[in-house]
């Protein structure tokens, strides 16, 4: 089953829907997986506040 990440996911959604992809954003400086920050950020969003290219962070995430 193709588990596809979308910018637009929160990342609690994100990882529950891939728990794998947690070391990815834990090597971006996303350290916060579990807050509450987490359950209504967009990956989108996050990836802004950490300085990221969503578009690089997206491939990585969908590669694993």
């Amino acid at each position: 089953m193709n588990r596809k990440i979308t910018k637009d996911m929160t990342i609690a959604e994100a990882l529950k829907l891939k728990p794998e992809i947690a070391p990815v954003l834990m090597s971006k400086g996303m350290h916060c997986l579990g807050c509450v920050i987490a359950q209504g950020e967009t990956i989108e969003q996050a990836a802004d506040v950490h300085g990221l290219d969503v578009g690089q962070l997206m491939k990585e995430l969908n590669e694993v």
